[in-house]
C-alpha cells in the first residue's frame, strides 16, 4: 500500500491564516492550541485538496481571510501514489462585477480541470465534532456522510451525485409546466435513471465491502463494531439484478409518477432519498439508541474501518483528519486509538486543545502549537 503524506503545507489568506506554513516529518501530526486559534481551519485547508467543499462544506468565498482581497490558496508538497507532487488550490480575487471566483486547481503548478485529479496522488478521510449527531440527524446528513466515504474510494463519485441532482432539478422544473413536452421529459428521465444507477451501484458496492471490513475487525478493536446497510431499493436491487434492468425499472417509475411528483414539487423515489442504517453491534440496537459515548466510539470505529477499506480498494492508504477526536476519550481508549492509528500506516492529522492528551503518540508523532493564525513546532 502507498501511504498519502503531506510533507509541507502552505496557507495563504485562508480563514485566520494570512500566511503560514509547516513541515511535517511524522506519521502523527498534532495541532494543539486554544479554542479559536485555527486548528480546525488548518485541517479544513487540507481537506480542500480533495473533491468537494471541504470538511465544513463551506462556500469558496467564505474561507478567504476577511482582511485580504478575497483570494486564498492552499498548497501542499505530497508524497503519494505517484511519488512527490505539489498540489494547490484556491481562488483569485473576485472581479468587480462578480461575487466569487472559480476554484483553481494545480498539480506541480500545471492547471487541472478539477480537484478530482488530486485523487491520483492523495486520498483522505475525516472525522469532525459536527458528525457526532449523525445517527440522530436527518437522512440527508447520513447520505452525505456515506457519499463522502464513497468519494474517498472513487474520485468521480461526487461529480455523478451532482449530475444526478441537476438532472432531478431539471425534471422537477419541467413538471411544473402544465403542458410539458413528453418526449423531452422522457429524455431527462433516461439521463436521470442512468445517473441514479451509477450512483447507487458504487454506494452499494462500498456498503457491502465496508460491512465486511467492520465484521472482520470487530473482535480485535477497542472501538465497537457496527452493522451497516443502505435503506434504498435501488442500491439493494443492484446487488442481485443487472444494472440495465434496474435502470429500466426506475425509468418506468419516473414516468408513472410524473403527476404525483408534479404535485409534490420534487421526485419522491430514487437514490437521492437513500438512508444509511447503522446498528451498534455489541448491543444489537440502532446507533441512534446508543449513548453519546457509544455513538462517538462507533463513529471512530467506522472511520478506522473505512480507512482500511480505502487502502484495500485503491492501493492508497488515505490521510486521516481527526478534529478534536480525543477530547472525550478516557485514557485507555485514547491509547488504543493511537495504537490503531499507528497500525494503519497512514499519516494522521489530529487537533486538540490540550497537548498533554497526545503524550502517548510516541516517537512517530510531532506536535505543533497553533495560536492566532501561527503554527510553530513544539519541543
Amino acid at each position: 500500500m502507498t501511504p498519502s503524506r503531506i510533507r509541507r503545507l502552505t496557507l495563504t489568506h485562508f480563514r485566520n491564516y494570512r500566511s503560514a506554513s509547516l513541515e511535517a516529518q511524522a506519521d502523527m501530526v498534532v495541532l494543539a492550541g486554544p479554542n479559536g486559534a485555527g486548528k480546525t481551519n488548518c485541517i479544513e485547508a487540507i481537506s480542500f485538496l480533495s473533491p468537494g467543499r471541504g470538511l465544513r462544506r463551506a462556500m469558496l468565498e467564505d474561507v478567504a481571510d476577511n482582511q485580504g482581497d478575497g483570494s486564498w490558496a492552499v498548497s501542499a508538497e505530497v508524497e503519494g501514489a505517484l511519488g512527490l507532487a505539489t498540489l494547490g488550490t484556491g481562488i483569485d480575487p473576485p472581479a468587480a462585477e462578480a461575487s466569487s471566483s472559480p476554484r483553481r486547481c494545480r498539480i506541480d503548478r500545471e492547471p487541472v480541470t478539477s480537484a478530482t485529479a488530486f485523487g491520483d496522488h492523495l486520498r483522505m478521510v475525516w472525522l469532525t465534532p459536527a458528525m457526532d449527531g449523525l445517527f440522530l440527524g436527518p437522512a440527508a446528513e447520513r447520505r452525505r456522510f456515506f457519499d463522502r466515504l464513497v468519494l474517498a474510494i472513487d474520485s468521480d463519485h461526487s461529480a455523478r451525485v451532482s449530475a444526478l441532482d441537476r438532472s432531478l432539478r431539471s425534471r422537477n422544473r419541467l413538471l411544473e409546466v402544465r403542458n410539458y413536452d413528453d418526449h423531452w421529459c422522457g429524455a431527462i428521465e433516461r439521463e436521470t435513471a442512468e445517473l441514479a444507477v451509477a450512483v447507487a451501484a458504487m454506494r452499494g458496492q462500498t456498503a457491502v465491502r465496508l460491512a465486511a471490513m467492520l465484521r472482520a475487525r470487530g473482535a480485535t478493536s477497542a472501538f465497537p463494531s457496527a452493522e451497516i446497510a443502505l435503506d434504498g431499493w435501488m442500491e439493494n436491487a443492484l446487488m442481485s439484478e443487472p444494472a440495465t434492468a434496474v435502470e429500466d425499472r426506475y425509468r418506468e417509475i419516473l414516468r408513472e409518477n410524473r403527476a404525483r411528483d408534479a404535485i409534490a414539487g420534487r421526485t419522491l423515489d430514487g437514490p437521492h432519498l437513500t438512508d444509511l442504517q447503522v446498528v451498534y453491534a455489541p448491543k444489537n440496537v440502532p446507533a441512534r439508541d446508543a449513548s453519546t459515548g457509544e455513538q462517538k466510539a462507533l463513529l471512530i470505529g467506522l472511520v478506522l474501518a473505512h480507512a482500511g477499506l480505502v487502502s484495500e480498494m485503491t492501493g492508497i492508504t488515505p490521510l486521516l483528519l481527526l478534529d478534536e477526536v480525543v477530547a472525550h476519550l478516557d485514557p485507555a481508549r485514547r491509547a488504543a486509538l493511537f495504537d490503531e492509528l499507528s497500525g494503519l500506516g497512514a499519516q494522521v492529522w489530529m487537533t486538540g486543545a490540550d497537548p498533554a492528551a497526545f503524550a502517548d503518540i510516541g516517537p512517530s508523532g510531532e506536535i505543533f502549537a497553533v495560536e492566532a493564525g501561527r503554527i510553530t513546532p513544539r519541543p
